[in-house]
């Protein structure tokens, strides 16, 4: 070898196909900051408007300088601006606490630790393969309750991409292999069933002919397995090796045509080898493989004979084969082709064509050119093909199954029940992605099918086929009012919408006036009412064009991506949630994704039941986080107007430290992992509850205001309470006062066992762990508030909250104060949810309240049953 050369850097495979990944941030998340933005012009405004109201309140001389407090002459001569300055940012770090640094700590947490809980789902985990879900990221779990378009692979991920060969077509005669008797598979059966006459002297030729180019045209590697329980098998046997491809495709043929008598032996030396029906030993040299690409959709191999003939076999798409086609039954192929097609079978057709010395010398001279070039190796690879790949004669056709996958239909169904748009994407014939939606339920009888393909935009310019489609849509609607959450509609005509891939690079190309935005809104506007769409045809990156194509369309909705192959990663990473299948395609979509799971089947569970979950929860979280905040810090607020605006605190130091850290965190980090509103159960059976979570509805405005106001209002209630309270002077029962640091533990008190309380109202399902967080919680912090007033602490220079608790609780009135402002802070909610219950339900409410009674009512009659049974006996 005098040299080697190789594919190094961008020019492998690997940095060619490869899309950068995006940054991916939940709606959650993006609602977290921008409350957080809000939240900091609220602690801004506090900040300034109790400066400048503490310059207006020391205006008067009286109060600048009291008697008592005489200012120094430094500070006389102090800067009024540089004052008021260093004012301002003590009311900053005075205010401060109502910024929740602590709800994203805990928000991370909640994410890491429930996605546990995807992973150790029994039900999610495939003993076929021994493979359960995989969480490769934690960011996106609440995402997978808001997903509203799910793009979807179709070989691999709705099939088993477990390649079954079925039959093939020579010359019009239609051959299949009886593998199967009385439902058994017969593993050593070589006959052939022929359904129709058998073919005469020529065609015998151009069987054989057909049969060899099935097993030379491919990439198909053999591992011996010579050696089965200690012996060794026969070297003509035609079960004693195992075929390896990157394409199950091209196994399943291999494996069907030594069915019908032909076997593949192996590549050795540069000739390949295979067993005729006599048990005779062919070899033909392989000179060269004109490889497989998804812009030509065909490959091609020249090989020589022993007797010296070159042929040129070729295999490919009919779309790609047809056209090229000089010779044969074409008109009787192209028929069983496309009856193939609408069953739902994957179909290659097959074709040749012999060449003499001379034109395999110029073709090996423009192909080791091309091979050479240092520019533009790729295109003028294909230019060289194009040139090679013609005048052929037409061999046949094969038909292989690709079963649907357990559940995909019943998947599909639910997805579309629940408002999510399901999207096909694939890079198969159009009818037999066709057939395979009709299979899985994404296309129904009464669906009307409408295309935008190639074959449209022929007969019709593109203008003309989207503007009859757009009328067709909105004939019944009148304009866009089909609901973009519902996938199915009752009260309307249902549409699906098949496009391929040469139609929609026309869609996506610019115009001549420098704009293609007319043709993609009219386009989208038609998906828009369409409840389920087809592409087909589709390569890699077009995938990624699609998704990216509604992510960016003016509604913004959360779009999620599955697929098993490394043809699928680009639109993994494109989409909001990238899920990977565990497949046969290797692990390159598992690696890429957010998310893999074993079977398309387990989508379900993982949007119905786990992404509603994670959704309410965390919901819930960041509303609880923003609300106990305001509980805590607005009394704060208020304590200036009466205190000078000194900036005093109203709480102890202690109890402002730990606020965030002990008392009030573990009851919400438990709610968030563990809160389930509905069961799991009825989340799977009812699809529809997904809607009430659409559109990030528990975190839209309405919801942050209410949340907001309602802490206001507690807090007013805590400290205005707390203040009538104290108006006239309390005397405790040894004649002592009540002071500053009482009041602040008082109003303290009543606010942990508020926010804490609240919680409890909001949890549904109650478990020990959720009593000893909530209880637990209110217990550390009575014990904490004894210990920490009832013990003179020696590392401590003041000593200010010593027996201020133990004080509090020793007057009687101070214990009826705490009862009752706790039950009028928590009334409003109360009231509100009682009313919103009965007058304005939604449908999770109606389940709940639904399910409420049916236990009441199942309890009831085991009382009576109990009751009966007890008098009888």
């Amino acid at each position: 070898i005098a040299g080697v050369a190789i594919y190094t850097g961008m020019e492998t495979k690997m940095a060619l196909n490869y899309q950068a990944k995006s940054q991916k941030r939940s709606a959650v998340e993006k609602s977290m900051n921008v409350f957080l933005i809000v939240y900091l012009c609220i602690l801004i405004s506090k900040a300034l408007i109790n400066t400048v109201l503490k310059y207006v309140w020391q205006s008067e001389p009286f109060r600048d300088e009291p008697w008592y407090n005489q200012k120094t002459e430094p500070e006389r001569k102090r800067n009024l601006f540089l004052q008021a300055f260093t004012d301002f940012l003590a009311f900053m770090v005075l205010f401060n606490y109502i910024i929740p640094v602590s709800m994203y700590v805990t928000v991370e947490m909640q994410k890491f630790l429930g996605s546990y809980f995807l992973t150790w789902d029994e039900e999610m985990f495939d003993e076929d393969t021994g493979e359960g879900p995989l969480v490769n990221t934690s960011d996106l779990n609440e995402e997978l309750g808001q997903i509203e378009y799910v793009f979807t692979d179709k070989t691999g991920t709705l099939t088993e991409n477990n390649m079954e060969f079925v039959e093939c077509c020579i010359e019009g005669h239609v051959y299949v292999p009886h593998v199967i008797c009385n439902g058994q598979i017969l593993h050593d059966c070589t006959g052939i069933d022929m359904i129709d006459s058998s073919p005469g002297g020529s065609g015998k030729e151009r069987e054989e002919l057909f049969f060899r180019a099935l097993c030379l045209c491919h990439t198909v590697q053999v591992k011996d397995d010579d050696s089965v329980d200690g012996l060794k098998k026969n070297r003509l046997s035609r079960r004693s090796c195992i075929y390896i491809s990157s394409s199950p495709d091209e196994v399943a043929l291999v494996e069907g045509i030594q069915r019908l008598g032909y076997t593949y032996l192996r590549l050795k030396d540069n000739f390949m080898e295979i067993l005729n029906r006599e048990n005779n030993i062919e070899k033909f040299e392989l000179l060269e493989v004109l490889s497989f690409d998804s812009v030509r959709r065909r490959m091609s191999v020249i090989v020589k004979s022993s007797t010296g003939d070159i042929f040129l076999f070729c295999k490919g798409a009919d779309s790609s084969i047809f056209p090229r086609v000089k010779e044969g039954k074409i008109d009787q192929i192209q028929s069983r082709v496309e009856r193939n097609a609408v069953e739902g079978l994957r179909t290659l057709c097959v074709a040749y064509k012999k060449l003499t010395a001379e034109e395999y010398s110029s073709a090996q001279k423009l192909l080791q050119n091309a091979k050479l070039a240092l520019q533009d190796r790729e295109k003028k690879l294909a230019e060289v093909y194009e040139k090679i790949e013609r005048d052929f004669i037409l061999l046949g056709a094969t038909a292989v199954e690709d079963r649907l996958q357990e559940k995909a239909a019943d998947t599909i169904e639910a997805l579309q029940k629940a408002g999510i748009k399901v999207w096909v994407l694939t890079g198969d014939k159009m009818e037999t992605a066709a057939a395979t939606c009709y299979a899985c339920k994404l296309f129904r009888r009464n669906t009307q099918i409408l295309e935008l393909t190639t074959k449209k935009i022929e007969e019709q310019s593109l203008h003309d086929v989207l503007f009859d489609l757009s009328k067709t849509v909105l004939r019944h609607s009148g304009s866009l009012t089909r609901d973009t959450f519902s996938g199915l509609s009752t009260d309307m005509q249902d549409y699906g919408l098949i496009i391929d891939g040469a139609a929609l690079s026309l869609i996506m190309k610019p115009r001549q006036d420098g704009s293609s935005g007319n043709y993609r809104e009219l386009f989208l506007e038609i998906c828009r009412n369409c409840s389920a769409v087809l592409c087909c045809r589709m390569a890699p990156l077009q995938k990624a064009q699609i998704v990216k194509l509604i992510k960016l369309s003016k509604e913004h909705p959360i779009t999620l991506a599955i697929g098993d192959g490394a043809n699928d990663v680009s639109m993994i990473l494109e989409a909001h949630v990238g899920i990977g299948i565990i497949g046969k395609e290797g692990r390159q979509a598992a690696r890429n994704s957010d998310y893999a799971i074993p079977k398309f089947k387990h989508l379900k569970k993982m949007l119905l039941v786990h992404g509603h979950f994670y959704y309410v929860r965390i919901s819930e979280l960041v509303q609880y986080f923003f609300y106990k905040n305001v509980c805590f810090i607005f009394p704060q607020f208020l304590y200036q107007f009466f205190c000078g605006f000194s900036q005093q605190t109203l709480y102890d130091t202690a109890y402002l430290t730990l606020y965030n850290i002990s008392f009030t965190s573990l009851p919400i980090l438990l709610y968030g992992l563990m809160e389930q509103h509905v069961s799991a159960d009825t989340l799977k059976r009812e699809p529809s509850l997904y809607r009430d979570v659409a559109k990030n509805a528990l975190l839209r405005w309405r919801a942050f205001i209410y949340w907001t106001f309602l802490g206001v209002f507690d807090a007013v209630v805590f400290f205005f309470g707390a203040y009538f309270l104290f108006d006239n002077t309390i005397v405790t029962s040894n004649g002592q006062m009540f002071g500053n640091w009482t009041f602040g533990t008082l109003v303290f008190t009543v606010l942990v066992f508020t926010v804490t309380l609240k919680l409890a109202l909001d949890t549904h399902y109650w478990t020990w762990i959720n009593h000893f967080m909530i209880w637990g919680s209110l217990v550390f912090y009575i014990i904490f508030s004894l210990l920490w007033g009832g013990i003179i602490w020696p590392f401590l220079n003041y000593q200010r909250m010593y027996y201020v608790f133990m004080q509090m609780l020793s007057s009687g009135p101070a214990w009826l104060g705490i009862i009752l402002l706790i039950t009028v802070s928590l009334l409003p909610d109360v009231l509100k949810k009682v009313l919103c219950r009965q007058l304005w339900p939604t449908a999770t409410e109606r389940i709940q309240t639904k399910h409420q009674c049916l236990s009441v009512e199942q309890s009831t009659i085991f009382m009576l049953s109990q009751t009966s049974s007890s008098l009888s006996f």
